[in-house]
């Protein structure tokens, strides 16, 4: 391996994942903290501990501060897990100028996929299928004009050029709801990325969503599997199943052929994650975006085909070949394995949700009642323990 040291520019379980990764492949290793997050688990399970200045969110996105304590760790690697810094181009450039590796893609690729529309026109220029739509920076007239040219009872969906985990995205039905969808779907993207931009899409009715997992090196892009995350709560995925169910696999090759295509275009390495909405029955299938990272989900990928991403990961930055890590084809999964969210939110009066923290504490059931001891949330604002109820013997 041609680094030695690691620095995990993240927090929380998957900076703990990372961790025990890098210790596996001997890699002395070292995680940063906000002020707010010096007690948090994930400090605890490096070598070394770097606080950064400031709390909060910021914090970790201060890439000056970041490359600083991968310097004075000795670091010649970075891992910037997933969120945060993960899919920044201009970090890796960063980490590139102070001569440390930053384990994912080149800073050309975390470009291209960053940007949904140049990722979808080089999806078309290559041939991968995409759902028919506007050029990135639409305006609410532009989206008007495209509802206007599709078919009769057709509907778009209004997405932000940079982003991702459902916001900036608005369904939009009828041409008197652009304005107001628009306008909302521009600030929230603005909010969350830093960017307002926003193209359309036509929206599919019925349709699966599958991401296929790949790892490149320098020589091509492999497909490892794919998961189905068609299950969703406000366009946020909930559950995943790996691998997809109910796919003839000649359509699950063709995906795999579909993701390994797009990435290879862009002389893809390390892992990530090519995503399409699929129709099985009809055999088609689109392009929708790249995630130049690796994600929450990768785990359920693992556990069927005994990969460890993480690992692979890191060493395919570290100058290793898919051949060499023994990847020279698809994995055949063994059975199924499936990953669900749980989220902590509160009820507003109106109806709406909000992230909401709170204490952990284990509810005993009453007596003569099975399930035995459960671990339940309850809300900071709440009086009083949340119970979780349990079905009787």
């Amino acid at each position: 391996m041609s680094f030695k040291s690691l620095l995990i520019a993240n927090r929380g379980e998957i900076a703990i994942r990372i961790a025990r990764a890098a210790q596996e492949l001997g890699l002395a290793c070292a995680t940063v903290h906000a002020a707010d997050d010096a007690r948090s688990l994930h400090v605890k399970a490096a070598d070394l501990a770097i606080a950064l200045p400031g709390s909060g969110a910021r914090a970790y996105l201060d890439i000056e501060a970041v490359i600083a304590a991968a310097k004075a760790a000795g670091a010649d690697a970075i891992h910037p897990g997933y969120g945060f810094l993960s899919e920044n181009a201009a970090f890796a450039r960063a980490c590139q100028a102070a001569g440390i590796t930053f384990v994912g893609p080149s800073a050309e690729a975390l470009e291209t996929f960053g940007d949904k529309a140049k990722a979808r026109a080089l999806a078309a220029k290559k041939n991968v299928p995409v759902i028919e739509g506007t050029a990135g920076g639409a305006t609410a007239a532009d989206v008007a004009a495209f509802l206007a040219g599709l078919p009769k009872g057709a509907a778009v969906m209004i997405k932000a050029v940079n982003g991702g985990g459902g916001r900036g995205m608005r369904l939009v039905r009828r041409a008197d709801e652009i304005e107001a969808a628009h306008a909302a779907a521009s600030r929230e993207a603005e909010a969350a990325f830093g960017d307002g931009a926003l193209y359309a899409e036509r929206l599919i009715e019925k349709a699966r969503h599958i991401e296929v997992q790949i790892a490149g090196d320098r020589t091509g892009v492999l497909a490892i599997g794919e998961r189905d995350c068609s299950l969703q709560r406000r366009h946020q995925k909930i559950v995943e199943i790996a691998p997809a169910p109910n796919l003839t696999e000649a359509f699950r090759a063709r995906l795999h052929d579909a993701a390994a295509t797009l990435a290879a275009a862009v002389r893809y390495r390390t892992v990530g994650t090519i995503e399409f909405l699929a129709d099985p029955e009809a055999g088609d299938f689109a392009f929708i975006e790249a995630n130049a990272r690796l994600q929450v989900e990768h785990t359920i990928t693992e556990e069927v085909t005994g990969v460890d991403l993480v690992k692979t990961q890191i060493r395919l930055a570290a100058g290793d070949s898919l051949a060499g890590l023994g990847l020279t084809e698809t994995p055949r999964p063994h059975g199924y394995a499936i990953q669900a969210r749980v989220n902590l939110e509160t009820l507003t009066a109106e109806g709406e949700t909000l992230p909401s923290g709170g204490r952990l504490s284990a509810y005993e059931p009453p007596s003569g009642r099975g399930c035995g001891s459960m671990v339940t949330a309850t809300p900071a604002t709440s009086p009083v323990p949340t119970t979780t109820p349990c079905w009787p013997r």
